[in-house]
């Protein structure tokens, strides 16, 4: 399960999806913004993302990591867009799997494939007045 969502995302939510009484490790991520890049402290960012393409690109690569790691049993994860302030979660990848190892490699594996894969964009404030996007 993948989505896109305006709202805060709640972990809570997303371990509720993954959760499996057969699973005996259940790995949790949550990308937050921080407070400083390259050097920079950041005030907040700003996500966007490709109305049409980011839904169904995270879809693909959430059954993209399923079939990688076949131990897993369930993963949920959810990229938040809007305007974000430093602390609030900007993603959230929930794996459950028989045992740690495959648990630890598939979040590992969609959060780095998210990063790169997903058309969603980081327009990044920084404290000095600049603006990035990344």
């Amino acid at each position: 399960m993948f989505q896109i969502t305006d709202k805060a995302i709640t972990t809570s939510e997303l371990v509720s999806l993954a959760e499996s009484p057969s699973a005996g490790a259940l790995v949790v991520f949550e990308g937050r913004v921080r407070n400083h890049h390259h050097g920079k402290e950041v005030t907040a960012l700003d996500y966007s993302s490709h109305p049409t393409l980011a839904q169904p690109e995270g879809q693909k690569l959430v059954a993209e990591t399923l079939e990688k790691f076949p131990d897993v049993e369930k993963i949920a994860a959810t990229h938040r867009t809007g305007h974000l302030a430093i602390g609030e979660i900007a993603v959230c990848i929930v794996v459950t799997s028989p045992h740690r190892p495959a648990a630890f490699a598939a979040c590992d594996y969609l959060a780095l494939q998210l990063k790169n894969r997903l058309p969603v964009w980081k327009h990044e404030h920084f404290a000095d007045g600049s603006q990035d996007w990344t």
